[in-house]
């Protein structure tokens, strides 16, 4: 089989991982800052670099994403949704339904024994559903996404908000600082109506286990231990929960190849 490459280019981030027959041995990810092309190019050059590779070493590409169509070299096309199954079956193959949280949208699957897609829903268009949301709030808040976690653990009195709107929530959030609310109430008030929101479609798939969480918000424990109070079901997260849709690419890709 060889090396494959696998790429994710989503609007928030890009991620690229190397495959060798079907192990994987190296990934990438960085913000993609609207710069689709660039954003590609250089995860790919970055995965290959960690295992000492040229591009001529590789035998496949597979990619998935917003971005797909900006990649420059010749690459196999494969959809999002196959993609994260495929690529969460590969790390934790026990897993039957997967929530992914993207930067557009947020996608409920259901997982057959062999990776593949059962049934799925995505939320509205909606930012509230995604994590698109986190990104705004944590420039309302002046504070990292990665910090999210830490402060949510520190609320006394999670702010509560009375809208689903991305737009509202916004504007709710700056009257919460305007009033002097701690940062820290107002992001687990935040991850409580994103909490919300997801796990209501969750209830709508009937959820299965073992179920996982993907997605760069899934950094966010402090989402997760909610999720998980809502559900009444353990979340798993991966070690790196971004890199599953390129993973799933890469491996679907040289399958579908050496098949």
């Amino acid at each position: 089989m060889g090396y494959t490459a696998g790429l994710d280019i989503g609007s928030a981030y890009s991620k690229a991982v190397i495959l060798e027959d079907g192990e994987l041995v190296s990934y990438y990810v960085k913000p993609t800052g609207g710069k689709f092309a660039l954003s590609a190019d250089l995860v790919l050059e970055e995965a290959l670099q960690k295992v000492g590779l040229s591009l001529a070493k590789l035998r496949y590409i597979g990619a998935c994403g917003l971005g797909v169509t900006f990649i420059s070299e010749t690459f196999n096309k494969v959809t999002e949704l196959s993609c994260h199954t495929r690529g969460v079956h590969y790390l934790m193959p026990t897993v039957r339904t997967v929530i992914e949280i993207g930067n557009q949208s947020a996608r409920v699957m259901k997982t057959t024994p062999k990776g593949k897609v059962a049934d799925s829903i995505i939320s509205d268009k909606c930012a509230t559903g995604s994590g698109r949301i986190m990104h705004i709030m944590a420039k309302v808040l002046r504070t990292d996404l990665e910090d999210f976690s830490r402060l949510s653990d520190k609320a006394t009195k999670p702010a509560k908000f009375t809208t689903n709107c991305a737009v509202f929530l916004e504007t709710e959030a700056i009257s919460r600082v305007a009033e002097g609310t701690p940062k820290e109430d107002i992001i687990a008030g935040l991850n409580q109506t994103l909490a919300g929101k997801i796990s209501a479609m969750v209830h709508r798939m009937k959820i299965e286990a073992d179920c996982v969480m993907t997605g760069g918000v899934a950094l966010n424990a402090g989402l997760v231990s909610i999720m998980e109070k809502e559900l009444g079901h353990k979340i798993q997260v991966p070690d790196e929960p971004m890199i599953t849709g390129a993973i799933g690419a890469a491996l679907i890709t040289a399958e579908k190849a050496e098949n």
